[in-house]
C-alpha cells in the first residue's frame, strides 16, 4: 500500500475549483514500470511520484504519457513539500510563496506545445462543447478585461488522455509568454491561475491549493 495525497491546485477565490492532483510523497514505493498504469487507474489529469522529497525530485504522468514538466503538478507539489526548488526531468524550478499562494518559475518551452486560439468574447469560450476543428491539444481564450489582464480560458489536451483540463499551468505559461504581460486566467469551472513573465526568460505561474484527502492506494 502507498499513501496518496489528493489536492486541488489553482483554486478560486472562494476555495472552490482547482484541478485535481494525486501525489505519492513516497514515490519510490511505486515501481517505475507501474507508474503509468497507476496514473491511468487514478484518472487525474496528472499524478506525481516524488522520488526525493527533500530535493524536490519528482516525475509527472497523465493517464496516457509521462511529461517532463507540467504546471499544476509542480505548483501542487511545491505547496505540499514546502521546498524552495523542484527538480523535474525538464529542469529546476524555483519556488516562491506569497499571501497564501504558491508559485513556480519555468521556461515556457518546457511546456507541451499547446495551441492557443483567441475568441471574441468569454461567452464564446463558455459555449464550446469540445476543441475546435478536431484539434487534440488546444486552448481557447478571450479577454474578460484586457486592461486588467483578466482572461477566460478552457483547455482541451485530448492527445494526453484528458478531454478537458480544469486548470493548465503549462498552457498558461505559453499564453503569458505570447502576451508578454501578467495575466489572471479563469479556467474550467472555477479555477484561477496567476502568471507573469520574468526577466530571465522564465514565466512564473501559481495560485492557491487545498488538500482534500489522504488515502492508501494499492
Amino acid at each position: 500500500m502507498s499513501r496518496l495525497h489528493v489536492l486541488r491546485v489553482f483554486c478560486g477565490e472562494d476555495g472552490a475549483g482547482g484541478n485535481g492532483l494525486g501525489v505519492f510523497l513516497a514515490g519510490a514505493e511505486v515501481p517505475a514500470g507501474s507508474r503509468q498504469v497507476v496514473a491511468a487507474d487514478l484518472g487525474f489529469s496528472e499524478t506525481v511520484f516524488v522520488d526525493d522529497a527533500e530535493r524536490g525530485e519528482l516525475r509527472i504522468f497523465t493517464p496516457a504519457v509521462e511529461l517532463p514538466f507540467a504546471g499544476h503538478p509542480t505548483v501542487g507539489s511545491a505547496w505540499l513539500l514546502g521546498v524552495d526548488r523542484l527538480r523535474v526531468p525538464a529542469g529546476e524550478l524555483p519556488v516562491r510563496r506569497v499571501d497564501g499562494a504558491t508559485f513556480v518559475a519555468a521556461r515556457p518551452e518546457w511546456s507541451p506545445a499547446f495551441e492557443w486560439k483567441q475568441l471574441e468574447t468569454p461567452a464564446a469560450v463558455e459555449q464550446l462543447d469540445g476543441p475546435l476543428d478536431g484539434h487534440d491539444h488546444l486552448g481557447v481564450w478571450a479577454w474578460i478585461d484586457e486592461a486588467a489582464g483578466s482572461v477566460r480560458a478552457r483547455v482541451f489536451p485530448v492527445r494526453y488522455g484528458i478531454a478537458e483540463d480544469e486548470a493548465t499551468g503549462s498552457a498558461v505559461a505559453l499564453l503569458c509568454e505570447a502576451l508578454g504581460r501578467p495575466v489572471v486566467v479563469r479556467q474550467g469551472r472555477g479555477s484561477l491561475i496567476r502568471a507573469r513573465p520574468l526577466d530571465d526568460g522564465y514565466v512564473e505561474i501559481g495560485g492557491t491549493c487545498a488538500l482534500d484527502e489522504v488515502r492508501e492506494y494499492g
